[in-house]
């Protein structure tokens, strides 16, 4: 790697931990109920919002009726914005005068955008009207992000309190999560980004010159306020069709590294913030080194693998000394493209600077196994905490059958209960993964639909499903996936994979809340050092590989093995 993409990464990366650290205190007092500096001015809104609302905040919820809310508040989103985009012709703030969208594409579009995948089967700048984008996708990109928040604080108050039946306030921690946190740093990284040179407004379009003296009309729009909860929130649906690679969206190699901090930093928050919480900061830290690790791993396999070039071009005469250049965008660079790959894949972004299609086999293979693995490097904002708690409750309940310790977690024992839950939660990707695409690779319209032939296509498909069923949203791109059947499966897998997964594991809040919370004791494995971040990566990567090696062999391997013997797809 260069010394200017070592020099990119390290600036990124450490504004991340520096900025992440008071970030997460921050929420951390918000999710407890203490008053902070933006208390004076958002308060007064919070409060009228509960009294228009009918919301009494200090009124405590026990589990279900925490998850009940949140499903009676998807179902409303979805309803609004599949109404929305249905009838977005008749809308106002529609310069280019939009249709609705297809009914197929419409319940896709709604179900990605109220679930945080926001995979996008469409093309923003030729498909969206200017509400649609404001009204519809953009508040959703705030809402579903809340709702994850709130979900994960109402986990992590299950380890805190002691012989406890309720977990929180549903919306009172989601409201608070969009006033005190998504909107106070969107509307300052917005301003950051209309500096850096992305567009913000409300013309549709307009017309420009080329060097050949043609017209050529071209698509603008309210893209900053999109851009930057679009990469806060780990939603990562673009204003335009190439996403971050636009040069509307991502103009320079600063609004890159702004936009790789802007991924990065609220999930790495989390984890501060769940190290408060729980009154132990080492807590937190030693779910931050797996996830560092898995995280840094994954960036320089990626970052390698690319630079290596592929040898098939090289043998035909290209130069190959800057790497595999295709599908990339020369202002960013290997190391741009590469960190944006990492992080948008680790997170639950799903934005993208480069074409994840072009990639070679084994740089494929990287964004693949970080979706199948459930973005937990350093994972999606809330999304992240509560499926490493899951693999750590997993891991400790081993740990005791090893070694013979007491399975417990942060002073709450862990019994057949939460195991069962947990695995069903878990086992949910593998099912919708492997089970779609086993139907897809039968089914002619979806074979259509593949834009390449063998190992590379079976790529294709593999990584649709794991990145709808992760809540991920990003794609290889030679996928034409706007068609009924990738629209309607999509959008079931989309689903079931966040909701599914939701319910065990509020569940599983519910059980640890009602504990007793015990003490450490000598008997006790304990979870805040080396070898427990050690354990959970080892665990994470086991399920990861039990449940996926076999179809990771007939796509990227595959392709990478027959590459070397000179065949290309």
């Amino acid at each position: 790697m260069s010394a200017f993409g070592w020099l990119e990464i390290i600036i990124v990366l450490a504004l991340v931990v520096v900025c992440a650290i008071p970030i997460g205190s921050f929420m951390a007092a918000i999710f407890e109920g203490r008053r902070t500096f933006l208390s004076p001015i958002v308060g007064p809104l919070e409060r009228g919002i509960y009294r228009l609302s009918g919301i009494d905040p200090d009124e405590e919820q026990d589990w279900l009726r925490y998850t009940l809310s949140m499903l009676t508040f998807v179902g409303g989103c979805f309803l609004c914005l599949y109404l929305t985009l249905r009838s977005q012709a008749v809308l106002p703030f529609n310069p280019q005068g939009r249709d609705g969208l297809a009914p197929d594409l419409s319940f896709n579009t709604a179900i990605s955008f109220i679930t945080n995948a926001n995979w996008q089967a469409y093309a923003g700048e030729t498909t969206m009207s200017h509400f649609a984008q404001m009204a519809g996708l953009t508040a959703h990109n705030f809402l579903d992000t809340a709702v994850v928040m709130a979900l994960a604080i109402g986990l992590t108050r299950a380890f805190v309190r002691n012989e406890s039946t309720t977990i929180g306030n549903f919306w009172v921690d989601m409201t608070r999560s969009v006033l005190y946190v998504l909107l106070p740093l969107s509307i300052l990284t917005a301003l950051l980004f209309v500096a850096l040179g992305v567009p913000q407004t409300l013309s549709g379009s307009f017309e420009a010159t080329t060097l050949e003296g043609a017209r050529q009309t071209i698509a603008i729009g309210p893209v900053a306020s999109q851009e930057a909860i679009k990469l806060l929130g780990n939603n990562g649906g673009g204003f335009f069709n190439v996403n971050s690679a636009h040069p509307f969206e991502n103009p320079t190699a600063l609004s890159n590294m702004a936009e790789n901090w802007s991924q990065l930093v609220l999930p790495v928050a989390f984890i501060f913030a769940f190290g408060r919480m729980v009154g132990n900061l080492r807590q937190g830290r030693s779910l931050l080194i797996t996830m560092s690790i898995i995280f840094f791993v994954s960036l320089v396999l990626l970052y390698r693998s690319e630079a290596a070039g592929n040898p098939l071009l090289t043998e035909l005469g290209v130069d190959a000394a800057g790497g595999n250049l295709e599908g990339k965008d020369l202002r960013f660079g290997q190391a741009g493209a590469a960190l944006f790959a990492a992080a948008t894949t680790g997170t639950g972004t799903g934005a993208a600077n480069a074409v994840l299609d072009s990639l070679t086999p084994i740089g494929g293979l990287v964004p693949m196994l970080n979706l199948l693995m459930g973005c937990i490097a350093p994972g999606g904002v809330g999304t992240n905490l509560y499926v490493m708690l899951l693999l750590a409750i997993l891991s400790v309940f081993i740990a005791g059958l090893m070694v013979g310790r007491t399975p417990e977690y942060l002073g709450k024992k862990i019994e057949a209960r939460e195991i069962r839950l947990a695995m069903l939660s878990l086992l949910l990707t593998p099912a919708l993964v492997l089970g779609f695409a086993a139907v897809s690779v039968n089914l002619k319209t979806a074979l259509d639909s593949l834009g390449n032939a063998g190992p590379h296509g079976f790529s294709e498909l593999l990584y649709a499903f794991a990145s709808t069923s992760a809540d991920n949203g990003s794609i290889f791109g030679g996928l034409s996936v706007n068609t009924v059947w990738f629209n309607t499966s999509t959008g079931v897998v989309m689903l079931i994979g966040r909701l599914g997964s939701i319910i065990p594991i509020m569940a599983i809040a519910g059980s640890l809340a009602r504990k007793k919370k015990a003490k450490p004791s000598s008997g006790t494995f304990p979870t805040d050092g080396l070898l427990f971040s050690l354990l959970l990566l080892g665990i994470a990567l086991i399920i990861t590989l039990l449940d996926f090696f076999p179809a990771l062999t007939l796509g990227p391997l595959a392709e990478q093995a027959l590459m070397s013997h000179g065949r290309t797809f």
